[in-house]
């Protein structure tokens, strides 16, 4: 508390409302906060965050006059773009009115990469800005290709190319160039190009990683961006995270790990957006059921496309499946994710591949099945399987074959222990690099005193 009015300085943040974004926003801000600055935080009325789990912040709701049909992640691109445009002149004016309060001074702000906007509305109030990208850095350099990669003819992605290598981008390959469905492609085109000029017009770019995760990938943004690069992460091992999670946790499943054996446990979740068909769903239902392995299963509303089984309740198993399970299958809306990764019972994760999700399992040496369906998913899914060897990704179709044959790899067999020596290897290095002396540790102390040298 005594740095805190000591230092004097405020900084304002401008999270994206989506749970992805939400969550390392809000952990950069706690960390943040912890090294002496004041929080304020402006923030749409879509998805907005409970000012009651952080009561050293203060907020500023802003109007975003999203219609009904707007407010929707089917089409996270629509949805970015609705934003984009409709928040302008209300974040202008509060960050004005903001700037004209007798208070703290601020001395920078900071948004999610996805608020290309703001670059010139600070700009234009003589307003330092910082950008917080909340993927890896290695699936943003892809991004930052996007020009190149339309040049070289990669894009628009086709078809019956998506297994050649992306030469320019090993490890990945043309089905791995970060893609969203959207009504027209070209959207993604330019939402990209721009996102990409406003972040090399920012003061920095800070990310949810460590260096020794990324270094040929930091190497490659820092020489393409030209601005400091910050990579503190992981966040949420910095500091005891607070809740930002839009939907409320069900930690029933903890008692339900308590009573398993350890490392005996898939833990099975996509994240909060992606969404299947009824028909992927049952194939994923009977290869869990098949392998004989015990799994959390996360099915939250809204996870099977079209399900009519009300936006409050989870998709149910079929009858037969359901008792074939019993016992050794425990399913949930929505699960408290780093209790379970950091829980002895848990020895595999079958993620979306969403990168907050990836660094959590490298965090607690849980090795991965990796089911990536859009954006930065397929890079960092093509990063776990290709080059950190610690996850088996699902390239050949969703039969209940396949997803037998894969759970069972991961939990029971060679290939899958194997994985599990090399993420605790990881593991490792996500601890040391936080202490005093490792590289995150040494890049948050330099974006504290860029931050206050300006």
């Amino acid at each position: 508390m005594e740095m805190k009015q000591r230092m004097g300085k405020r900084l304002v943040l401008f999270p994206l409302p989506l749970q992805g974004h939400l969550n390392p926003m809000f952990q950069l801000a706690d960390i943040l906060h912890s090294k002496g600055f004041s929080i304020s935080v402006i923030h749409t009325h879509f998805n907005a965050p409970n000012p009651d789990n952080h009561t050293n912040f203060t907020f500023h709701p802003i109007a975003d006059g999203l219609l009904e049909t707007e407010a929707s992640t089917a089409d996270v691109i629509g949805l970015f773009a609705a934003l984009n445009a409709k928040c302008v002149s209300p974040f202008r004016d509060c960050l004005s009115q903001m700037l004209s309060d007798q208070g703290e001074p601020i001395a920078f702000l900071i948004t999610d990469a996805f608020w290309p906007f703001t670059q010139a509305i600070a700009d234009g109030l003589k307003l330092p800005r910082i950008v917080l990208r909340t993927t890896n850095i290695s699936s943003f350099v892809c991004f930052a290709a996007f020009p190149l990669l339309r040049q070289k003819g990669y894009l628009p992605i086709q078809d019956n190319r998506l297994e050649e290598p992306v030469a320019e981008l090993p490890p990945l390959k043309v089905k791995d160039i970060p893609r969203v469905s959207t009504a027209d492609p070209e959207v993604v085109f330019e939402f990209a190009c721009r996102t990409c000029n406003e972040v090399k017009a920012s003061r920095g770019l800070i990310f949810n990683t460590f260096e020794e995760l990324e270094e040929s990938a930091l190497s490659a943004i820092r020489q393409e961006f030209g601005i400091p690069v910050f990579p503190i992460g992981p966040f949420h091992k910095r500091i005891p995270p607070s809740s930002s999670s839009i939907l409320p946790p069900d930690k029933s499943c903890i008692s339900w790990l308590n009573n398993q054996s350890p490392n005996s446990v898939l833990y099975v979740s996509f994240g909060s957006i992606v969404a299947i068909k009824e028909a992927e769903f049952l194939e994923i239902a009977w290869g869990l059921a098949n392998s004989m392995q015990p799994f959390l299963w996360v099915i939250r509303p809204g996870l099977v496309r079209g399900s009519s089984s009300g936006s409050g309740a989870t998709h149910p198993l079929p009858d037969e499946l359901a008792e074939m399970v019993a016992g050794r299958a425990h399913i949930v809306g929505w699960a408290p994710q780093l209790d379970v990764l950091a829980h002895p019972a848990t020895g595999g994760f079958w993620t979306h591949s969403g990168w907050n999700s990836t660094l959590e399992s490298v965090c607690e040496g849980v090795p991965m099945i990796c089911l990536p369906k859009f954006a930065d998913q397929m890079a960092n899914a093509r990063y776990v399987s290709d080059v950190w060897k610690v996850g088996i990704q699902l390239e050949n179709g969703l039969g209940r074959q396949n997803v037998e044959k894969a759970v069972r790899r991961l939990m029971v067999e060679k290939e899958g222990e194997e994985m599990r020596e090399r993420i605790a290897c990881l593991k490792e290095k996500a601890t040391l690099c936080l202490a005093e002396g490792g590289s995150s540790h040494k890049y948050l102390e330099n974006l504290a005193s860029h931050m206050l040298s300006v």
